[in-house]
């Protein structure tokens, strides 16, 4: 794995301990910080991405910036929804209170944490995540970020996350195990005005969604299957998906598969 671990200098016994705990998590090396900058850590271990724990938690710093757990638009989307506004996800979802949801592409979690709020206490949903940072990152966020707003933690603390290839993950369900089956592939045409994602592409699976992972989903769907991806995209007509969703002027579109009976 092209990473290691340090900490922020003059770390506190809190901090060096979790960074020893992720280390041992990931398999990888730990570094202690001393007088490094960490362009003297890559150079030396020649890698291009340093997990670095401070007080607030870990980041990792990647040569497109910073990654970290944030709610991103998560927040500004939930209260959108409850200022009665429209949420494009939810409605192609067809989202309510007590569905279950499988989350394929994890990574921020941010149309996850949308999910997590609308379906509830009643309702489950799992994120799946290929690569073990970005599941690392979002399983700790979502576990140990903090809010005034106990809407927003409940929303988190529901989340559980799995470090699996989608593909093989939904090999493993049986039929029609979730209401909806989400996937958010890293776009063939990135948004490039979305700075919060540049960081992810040097960490995620940047691999299409293949068509068979799709008939999977259909399988493991009870009644729907959403595909998430730029309105520039031909991504819908290659998997073979007819009905959008998604503003005329959305950036966004939403594909969406019903699961008949």
């Amino acid at each position: 794995m092209d990473l290691v671990v340090t900490t922020v200098q003059h770390p506190s016994n809190d901090i060096n301990t979790l960074a020893h705990e992720i280390a041992t998590t990931l398999n990888i090396p730990f570094v202690p910080r001393a007088k490094h900058s960490l362009m003297a850590i890559k150079i030396h271990y020649q890698v291009d991405n340093v997990i670095v724990v401070a007080q607030k938690g870990p980041l990792v710093n990647t040569p497109g910036g910073e990654y970290f757990f944030h709610l991103n638009m998560a927040e500004l989307r939930i209260k959108n929804l409850l200022n009665g506004q429209h949420d494009h996800m939810v409605s192609a979802m067809a989202l309510t209170k007590g569905m279950s949801v499988l989350d394929c592409t994890l990574g921020l979690a941010t149309d996850a944490i949308v999910a997590s709020y609308i379906i509830g206490d009643t309702g489950k949903i799992l994120g799946l995540e290929t690569s073990p940072i970005v599941a690392f990152i979002a399983s700790y966020g979502l576990q140990h970020f903090k809010t005034d707003e106990q809407y927003l933690i409940d929303a988190f603390r529901r989340i559980e996350v799995k470090h699996s290839h989608s593909y093989k993950y939904l090999t493993t369900l049986s039929d029609k195990s979730y209401d909806i089956v989400y996937f958010d592939p890293m776009f063939r045409h990135p948004i490039h005005s979305s700075s919060n994602v540049k960081p992810l592409r040097y960490l995620a699976d940047n691999s299409p969604l293949t068509k068979n992972t799709l008939k999977e989903a259909c399988r493991v769907a009870k009644k729907r299957v959403v595909v998430k991806e730029s309105n520039k995209s031909n991504e819908f007509t290659r998997l073979g998906i007819t009905n959008i969703y998604g503003g005329k002027y959305s950036s966004i579109h939403y594909g969406v598969i019903e699961i008949g009976d």
